[in-house]
């Protein structure tokens, strides 16, 4: 399994699960919101947050910007303005860089035309995210590959096919590729979020960090995701599910994000060890629990032992019932009386 560096931390086989906080477009078009955005998923334990960055003007037609916008989820009449009032701008990202560097949390966005990549590189970005709707995308993709800085690659609305291409695209300038496992609808629903893809990942790009980006209600899905050996985890961060936005509905609240982060840690520690012993807390449980083999009626000494002279009974303090083959046929040497454990130095061996 490979292992890439996101900000100052490895991810991958043997180092703890990556999380990320997408906080997307949920700030508003507001800094000041997008700054306890960050706060808050420092505190919920996140290890970076994610904005995305576009070039308006550069991902739309002029058709595409003048279409009707006009719904409860809109910041403009126009498609358009609505992107343009959810966009932040340079200064803003040169300030959240600083605050999130001060929050201890890595800052990364995607960039979503070639003109906001080199932006984010040039900003000092240390790895890159590409939306599931530019995985088609090639020349994007190339683009960003040739940063030579870590490609993190969500596989919403594709096929086993697409990402494969995608993924050899990408491999052919950069070696430090993530792939998120993710269903694009908002919010998704369980049938179709398919979690064994990660498995299928694992098995067709070893070279690859593999993860998942989720958009589903609740925290159990990004936990298991994490048992089926996912090394990043990314969902989406808000302050409140109710704000006005499309994005918030499919989002954790900090209170949410922050179980998701410790149950995700406490997955970590449970999963363990692939070599199965006694662990040390349960020594003195199986003492208790555990069988001996005890005697069913008086045996003298000199007398040899049969089936029918032993039960099983606890504590576990003697002879296991597993020697019960091994202790048929030997010696006794001392008075055993009934409804005591036998003791290996009670038989002549």
């Amino acid at each position: 399994m490979s292992t890439i560096n996101l900000g100052n931390k490895t991810v991958g086989k043997n180092h703890p699960t990556y999380i990320i906080a997408e906080i997307g477009i949920n700030h508003q078009g507001d800094v000041e919101i997008a700054k306890k955005l960050i706060s808050k998923a420092a505190e919920a334990g996140a290890d970076a947050v994610k904005f995305q960055k576009r070039s308006v003007n550069r991902i739309l037609t002029e058709e595409g910007l003048k279409m009707p916008y006009d719904n409860p989820n809109s910041f403009g009449k126009t498609y358009g303005e609505h992107k343009v009032a959810l966009e932040l701008s340079e200064s803003d990202y040169a300030e959240l860089l600083a605050y999130a560097t001060a929050e201890n949390v890595s800052l990364l966005a995607s960039g979503w035309d070639e003109e906001s990549v080199d932006f984010l590189d040039d900003l000092g970005v240390s790895f890159f995210k590409k939306a599931s709707a530019d995985l088609t995308n090639f020349p994007l993709l190339e683009h960003t590959a040739k940063k030579n800085k870590p490609i993190i690659l969500s596989t919403g609305m594709s096929d086993l096919d697409t990402v494969k291409k995608a993924y050899d695209l990408v491999s052919e300038f950069n070696d430090q590729i993530a792939i998120l496992q993710c269903t694009s609808s908002y919010p998704s629903n369980f049938e179709e979020i398919h979690l064994n893809v990660i498995s299928t990942y694992k098995e067709l790009f070893p070279k690859a960090v593999i993860g998942y980006s989720g958009h589903e209600l609740g925290i159990s899905v990004s936990t298991a995701a994490v048992a089926l050996g996912a090394h990043i985890v990314e969902r989406h961060f808000t302050l409140d599910r109710t704000m006005k936005g499309g994005d918030h509905a499919a989002s954790l609240e900090p209170s949410g994000f922050q179980k998701m982060v410790r149950d995700i840690r406490n997955i970590e520690k449970a999963m363990g060890s692939n070599e199965k012993t006694i662990q040390e807390s349960e020594i003195k449980v199986f003492t208790k629990l555990a069988k001996s083999l005890v005697t069913a009626q008086d045996i003298n000494p000199g007398t040899i032992i049969t089936r029918e002279m032993l039960t099983t009974k606890g504590p576990g303090t003697g002879i296991s019932p597993m020697d019960l083959d091994k202790v048929l046929g030997k010696k006794v040497t001392v008075q055993l009386n009934k409804d005591v454990i036998i003791k290996e130095t009670d038989i002549e061996w």
